[in-house]
């Protein structure tokens, strides 16, 4: 049976024009705004009118564009090297959309699809909302491949050691028993979470296994933090909010990791490592670090390559 891998993902802006696409998108979508569908519309608007201009003017800082394309694509070019599967980036708000990926799968004549989220927690908001667009793409092409899904990694061995390896290289030349680690999540609403999502649990235990690995390979930081981050509008969200704890600061070095995220984009790139250092800068913290995500890194592509193996 041939196969292919396609590694899903919420997508980034590739130029200004598509930020209203990607806002636009986004808030259309019914696991980000679960309502009726003319009260999402009606809603969906309003927050797309309101956040639009600033959003542009963020990835005009970022150079015009979100770098989460461009590494996707790298990271597919090695993971296919490795697996020797053609392997492909789908992104659910802007292109690269599922539809040419799928039409070049069927072209090839691809009989399963191995769909790699690229979100280490299993969330509505995310996994379900990505393989659910793609399912749907599948079907309107009539395309009918047997499809499979990567189970949730956040707790995987061998993903802990890459997210470890990452914190690791941004600790380099400091002594880290001076230092704060903060793992940052990207938030959601508490009504989300209420409603049987299991993000919050997969984080917490993310963080829970994330703490033994860091103390088994002797990176032993004074405290480690779970906050989250990239709060939208006045409901309740998911806490402790990142800008809240850097704003109570307990110490006054910090190293942030983005524990939820795979591939750096304008939540790490802008908002950790500009808008929330902004905050550190005003208060007057010795030192603001920032880790990268595992991005294209030859562990992470070994590692999808892995997962996908033992599928067999």
């Amino acid at each position: 049976m041939k196969r292919a891998i396609l590694l899903l993902n919420m997508g980034g802006p590739n130029n200004i024009e598509e930020v209203e696409l990607f806002l636009r998108n986004m808030f259309a979508d019914e696991n980000i705004l679960p309502m009726r569908p003319m009260m999402r519309k009606l809603i969906g608007g309003r927050i797309v009118r309101k956040r639009l201009e600033e959003a542009r003017e963020n990835y005009r800082e970022l150079g015009g564009r979100s770098p989460l394309t461009e590494i996707s694509w790298s990271l597919a070019a090695k993971v296919e090297e490795r697996t020797g599967l053609l392997t492909r980036p789908v992104m659910r708000y802007v292109p690269p959309f599922a539809d040419p990926a799928l039409r070049e799968c069927r072209e090839e004549g691809v009989e399963e699809l191995i769909l790699f989220p690229m979100y280490p927690q299993y969330s509505t908001t995310t996994t379900r909302s990505s393989v659910q667009d793609l399912e749907a793409r599948c079907e309107a092409l009539g395309y009918r491949p047997r499809i499979r899904v990567v189970d949730p990694y956040y707790d995987d061995l061998g993903y802990l050691k890459i997210q470890a390896e990452r914190i690791r290289e941004a600790s380099e030349g400091i002594d880290i028993g001076e230092y704060d680690l903060i793992l940052s999540a990207h938030g959601l609403p508490m009504s989300i979470i209420r409603a049987g999502d299991p993000y919050e649990k997969q984080v917490e235990a993310n963080v829970s296994a994330i703490k033994v690995l860091l103390e088994i390979e002797g990176i032993i930081f004074k405290n480690i933090k779970l906050a989250y981050q990239s709060k939208v509008g006045n409901a309740a969200w998911l806490e402790p909010n990142l800008a809240d704890v850097l704003r109570r600061p307990e110490n006054l070095k910090v190293l942030i990791f983005p524990l939820a995220f795979t591939i750096d984009n304008s939540e790490t790139l802008f908002e950790l490592e500009r808008e929330h250092r902004e905050i550190a800068e005003k208060i007057g913290y010795e030192d603001y670090r920032v880790a990268h995500c595992p991005n294209d890194g030859e562990d992470f592509a070994a590692y999808i390559g892995a997962k996908v193996a033992a599928l067999d």
